[in-house]
């Protein structure tokens, strides 16, 4: 073979650009079992870019399934201290969809389209003398992320970890953690698991989170910056119980999927329809060479459906930023969650799930 034609394996990071979602693709190397019905997906750029992100952020991958495309964001369990690949650790509930692709169809070498990074879920928002970080199930994957950085990047830091599991065969990352737990000397780990039924009944403390376990098993938590993600019922129990406490709640931060309130968003679209006189309003969009009529109070992401024309998206609650479009001409009114950054919406940019046209407007898809 002649060796100007192999492929190049290694290169310094400093010769190489950042990965960036409109210019280069997934490749899926490694698929490994982590607990039941829970997964992890590495992947690499398929271009030798690196990946920039912080940890605890998210990414939205284009799952291929007919016969439309289904997006699904999932948090990175992996670490930027660790810039070559990142991982995705998913668990297939009974009836999703997505992640069961996944499970079913995702093979080493095959290529997805993602989206991303974004969130704000993540220490390096928030940096503190001493941090706790509570999880259930997969719930630990923006945990994993933060702790593995910090075991990379500041192994001294004080870090107060709670997991919490309904079996102990569901305790994901659990020999991670416990390796981690003898080389970092400032992290304290405990894990709570609800039923010990299974062969290791000594393992871990019995019984789910609540104040007196919480105060026992960190007694200092007032002093923590505190960071929990789970199901809901989970986080809402912990942010009550913290509440309760007079704990300082400008120190607690949650990652959540879940849309805001039904009322919340009405009231929003209210707001729009008795700002905007017209029935209508005519929307352009160049890239398609598509014009189309928005009815009052319909977002930028519904008129493209209606007109034919695809916009990725994910959450479709401002969230995960999967719809973020340039703005030509116009003006919007925009209530996200986040999933934009100021200086995108100064350079035209908006989020085509939860922007609603208030004069003629023209986008670049």
């Amino acid at each position: 073979m002649n060796k100007s034609f192999e492929p190049v394996l290694y290169r310094h990071l400093d010769e190489m650009q950042p990965w960036n979602h409109e210019l280069q693709v997934l490749e899926l190397i490694a698929i490994a079992d982590e607990a039941p019905s829970v997964k992890t997906f590495t992947f690499r750029s398929d271009n030798q870019t690196w990946f920039r992100y912080m940890p605890g952020q998210f990414i939205t991958l284009e799952l291929p399934v007919e016969p439309e495309p289904l997006m699904r964001t999932y948090t990175l369990a992996s670490s930027p201290s660790r810039p070559f690949s990142i991982s995705v650790t998913v668990k297939a509930q009974p009836d999703s969809v997505g992640t069961r692709w996944m499970f079913d169809n995702l093979e080493i070498g095959m290529h997805l389209r993602a989206y991303g990074p974004g969130g704000e879920f993540s220490l390096h928002h928030h940096p503190a003398a001493k941090y706790l970080f509570i999880s259930a199930g997969s719930g630990v994957t923006p945990m994993m992320s933060m702790l593995r950085w910090l075991n990379d990047c500041a192994p001294w830091t004080d870090v107060a970890f709670l997991s919490c599991a309904r079996r102990t065969e569901e305790v994901i990352f659990r020999k991670e953690l416990e390796l981690t737990g003898n080389r970092m000397p400032g992290l304290s780990l405990d894990f709570l698991i609800d039923d010990r039924s299974g062969h290791e009944k000594s393992f871990g403390h019995r019984g789910r989170i609540d104040p007196v376990r919480l105060s026992l098993l960190v007694p200092d938590f007032a002093e923590r910056e505190v960071f929990c993600c789970g199901p809901e019922p989970f986080m809402r129990s912990v942010r009550g119980m913290l509440e309760d406490s007079g704990f300082d709640m400008l120190s607690y931060h949650q990652e959540s999927f879940g849309s805001p309130a039904a009322e919340a968003v009405e009231t929003a679209i209210e707001a729009i329809v008795e700002e905007m006189a017209e029935e209508s309003v005519a929307v352009r969009f160049a890239g398609s060479g598509v014009d189309a009529d928005c009815i009052t109070g319909q977002t930028v992401l519904q008129t493209a459906r209606a007109a034919g024309v695809r916009i990725p998206a994910a959450c479709e609650f401002g969230l995960c930023g999967t719809c973020k479009v340039k703005k030509l001409s116009g003006s919007v009114l925009m209530e996200h969650n986040g999933g934009i950054l100021d200086h995108e919406i100064e350079d035209g940019y908006i989020l085509a799930c939860c922007s609603r046209p208030t004069s003629p407007l023209e986008i670049d898809v």
